[in-house]
């Protein structure tokens, strides 16, 4: 069996480390033309042709969490961790070109009302809480310390009560199903705003691929419901309201199409969090079907930082204890620059 190694391509000219940290257009037409030309150059196969299915799953390597300056960008102990992840990321992609069978790329999707933004709720002041600094709890909304904005009712098209219901036992599910509690996070990730799209560099390692390999990129949206967060692509933190009404749906479709791959590997951001979220729902439906398929996941531990806020919080000790979690299970970590493909072939 003829396979292409991992790093066994060169680094296309037009990459530019310097960048990754920036936004700009990426030149489609112009790189559509030297994909054709590099993937006849380095004899790159098409995906179709591929005999080990591998897929790359990129976690919201979006502007709003990787550029620097932008609303949750990830700086982790360094402060431009996410930049830095992004480079070795783009790095990785044009090295496994031929590797690579598909990218999936997930877009946190966000608008203004919603739960987690400051503007759902309010206190009797008529202030809304401080974002990045305030979590919301049930004895919170039990003191009136904080309650639903009025104000928000017509746009969501909810009764009020059931609204202050929702919200309520949204924040008891929160702590009772052992999750982190309901961070009231900065306006983020807004659909229509460029904080939105995908870091221009890896939207432009991505674009280069699928033309390259004549293979579509797949984009998943997430955290689009205004009555819960979705820090994992695969199901919402909490699927149904106070009266077992439905909220949403775990991504059944994904699930299945990332477990017939031969390999999963995953990287984003923010590894505290939708990684984090992401890589232990994906583990809980293996081991309900199988254990041994935790065998083909595979983490890039370098292209991946948690939320690091100096002086508020720091989630890199939760981060790798998930991790070190994921492992125990079966799950591989490994290093971007690293040769896995042994690994693989023994999925």
């Amino acid at each position: 069996m003829n396979i292409q190694m991992v790093n066994q391509f060169p680094i296309p000219s037009h990459f530019n480390s310097k960048e990754v940290g920036c936004v700009w257009r990426v030149p489609y037409q112009q790189r559509a033309e030297e994909a054709r030309v590099w993937a006849k150059k380095q004899n790159i196969k098409l995906s179709s042709e591929d005999k080990i299915r591998i897929c790359l799953l990129l976690i919201d390597v979006q502007n709003t969490f990787c550029i620097p300056e932008f609303e949750l960008f990830v700086g982790g102990k360094s402060g431009m961790d996410s930049v830095d992840d992004n480079v070795r990321l783009c790095k990785f992609i044009y090295h496994n070109l031929g590797l690579i069978t598909k990218i999936i790329t997930t877009m946190d999707t966000h608008t203004a009302m919603q739960i987690f933004h400051p503007i759902f709720w309010i206190n009797d002041a008529g202030e809304h809480p401080i974002p990045a600094t305030t979590n919301i709890t049930p004895t919170d909304i039990e003191k009136g310390v904080w309650k639903v904005n009025l104000g928000v009712v017509e746009s969501l098209g909810y009764d009020y009560k059931l609204l202050e219901k929702h919200a309520y036992h949204y924040v008891k599910r929160l702590s009772q199903d052992g999750k982190y509690p309901l961070t009231v996070w900065p306006y983020h990730s807004m659909l229509g705003g460029i904080g939105h799209a995908l870091v221009s560099a890896v939207e432009e390692a991505v674009f280069f691929h699928c033309i390259a390999r004549h293979s579509q990129t797949q984009f998943e949206i997430k955290g689009n419901h205004p009555l819960t967060e979705n820090y994992s692509v695969l199901r919402p933190e909490v699927s149904e309201s106070f009266d077992k009404s439905p909220i949403a749906q775990k991504n059944t479709r994904l699930i299945q199409q990332l477990l017939e791959f031969d390999a999963v590997i995953i990287a984003g951001q923010a590894k505290s969090h939708c990684v984090a979220w992401t890589v232990d729902d994906l583990l809980t439906e293996i081991q309900q079907i199988n254990s041994n398929l935790a065998k083909k996941v595979f983490l890039l531990e370098d292209c991946t930082s948690p939320v690091v806020v100096p002086g508020i919080v720091d989630y890199t000790e939760a981060a790798d204890l998930a991790f070190e979690r994921f492992a125990t299970a079966g799950m591989h970590l490994v290093k971007s620059t690293e040769s896995f493909l042994n690994k693989v072939m023994g999925t």
